[in-house]
C-alpha cells in the first residue's frame, strides 16, 4: 500500500514537472512579442523590430531609384538635379523646356492654367505673370515682352519654350559647365521686373512710332529689325547715343524733323515690337545692321552691304 502511494505520488510529481516545463516556452514567447516589455538595453532584438527596419530600407531603397528616375542630372537648379517634368531638349544649341514643367521647379507654388481653345498658357504666382501661346514669337512676363526665335512650340505635348526665356521671367540666372556638360540655372528674387518699370517711356514713344511710320504693315520680325537698326545705332559711336537723338538727326528721319511722328498713334504689333528690342530681341538675320529702306536706288542700296530682306525692307551693315 505504501509502495503504491509512494509510487502515484511520483507519477503525479513527475506530471506536475512535465506541466512546468512546457508552460516556459509559452511564457517566452509572450515576452518577445510584447515589444514593451523589453529593456532598451537588453541586446534582444524584436522580430517587429526587425521587419520595421527591412521595410524602410525598402521604402528608402525604392525612393532613391525613383528620384534617379524622375530627375535630369544635366539640368541642376541651385546644384539639385531638375525634375525630368521639365523635358530638357537641344536644338540648334539651345536648350528648350516645358514651360509648366520649368515654371513649377523654380518655384512649386506657381500655377499653371492652359486654354486648348487659344493655345495660351499662363503660369502664375505670387509676384509673377507669364503668358505664351502657340506659335507666338514671344512670352509676355510681368508686363515684359521675351523674343523667341523660333516661336511658342507643343513638343510630345507639352507647351515648349526656350530655358533662358523662363529663366529670366523668374529673375534666374543660366549657365553651362563645359567640362561635365551640364546646365546650370541658380534662383533669383523669383520674379522679373515689371514692364511699368522697365521700359523707359520716352524710348518707347519715339521707337514705337518710328517702326509703325516705317513698316507697321510689316510682320513682326520685320517690324523688330527696323527697331534693331535705331538701337544698333545708339549703341555705335559715329550716332547719337539715344533713340530721340539718333531719330532727329538731319536727313535721317524726316517724319521726325516734320514734327508727325510724334502725332502717330501706333497700332499693337509697332508697340509690342518696340518692347521686344527694348528688351534685347534682336532678329538673327538683320544683326549688326545700320540701314534699312524700301526703295530702288537709295543711297544705302547703293553704297552699303544688302544683309537680309524681309517684308518690303532690305537692311544693310
Amino acid at each position: 500500500m505504501i509502495r503504491k502511494l509512494f509510487s502515484v505520488t511520483l507519477c503525479a510529481f513527475a506530471l506536475l514537472l512535465l506541466m512546468g516545463a512546457s508552460s516556459v516556452p509559452e511564457q517566452t514567447v509572450t515576452i518577445v512579442a510584447e515589444e514593451g516589455s523589453v529593456p532598451t538595453n537588453s541586446g534582444v532584438t524584436l522580430e517587429t523590430d526587425k521587419v520595421s527596419d527591412e521595410a524602410v530600407h525598402g521604402a528608402a531603397g525604392a525612393s532613391l531609384i525613383e528620384l534617379a528616375e524622375n530627375t535630369d542630372s544635366k539640368l541642376l537648379i541651385d546644384g539639385v538635379p531638375a525634375p525630368s517634368d521639365v523635358a530638357r531638349m537641344q536644338k540648334d544649341g539651345i536648350t528648350y523646356v516645358s514651360l509648366a514643367g520649368m515654371a513649377k521647379a523654380l518655384d512649386d507654388t506657381a500655377q499653371v492654367q492652359w486654354d486648348s481653345g487659344t493655345g495660351v498658357a499662363t503660369v502664375t504666382t505670387a509676384n509673377l505673370n507669364v503668358t505664351a501661346k502657340v506659335g507666338q514669337l514671344y512670352m509676355v512676363a510681368n508686363g515684359r515682352y521675351l523674343y523667341l526665335p523660333e516661336s511658342a512650340q507643343v513638343v510630345e505635348g507639352r507647351l515648349t519654350v526656350p530655358l533662358w526665356a523662363v529663366a529670366e521671367a523668374f529673375d534666374a540666372k543660366v549657365g553651362w559647365d563645359s567640362a561635365t556638360g551640364t546646365v546650370t540655372v541658380t534662383r533669383g528674387s523669383g520674379a522679373i521686373q515689371s514692364g511699368e518699370s522697365y521700359y523707359d517711356q520716352n524710348d518707347l514713344f519715339w521707337l514705337s512710332r518710328l517702326i509703325y511710320a516705317e513698316s507697321g504693315n510689316q510682320p513682326l520680325e520685320g517690324q523688330m529689325a527696323v527697331g534693331n537698326v535705331v538701337l544698333n545705332r545708339v549703341a555705335s559711336p559715329i550716332y547719337p547715343n539715344t533713340i530721340e537723338g539718333v531719330l532727329a538727326q538731319k536727313n535721317q528721319f524726316s517724319t521726325y524733323q516734320s514734327g508727325s511722328l510724334a502725332k502717330r498713334t501706333p497700332n499693337e504689333s509697332s508697340v509690342i515690337a518696340a518692347k521686344l528690342v527694348l528688351d534685347g530681341g534682336v532678329v538673327e538675320e538683320t544683326r549688326g545692321a545700320l540701314y534699312f529702306d524700301s526703295s530702288v536706288g537709295s543711297w544705302a542700296s547703293r553704297n552699303r552691304n544688302c544683309i537680309a530682306v524681309i517684308g518690303g525692307h532690305k537692311f544693310y551693315d
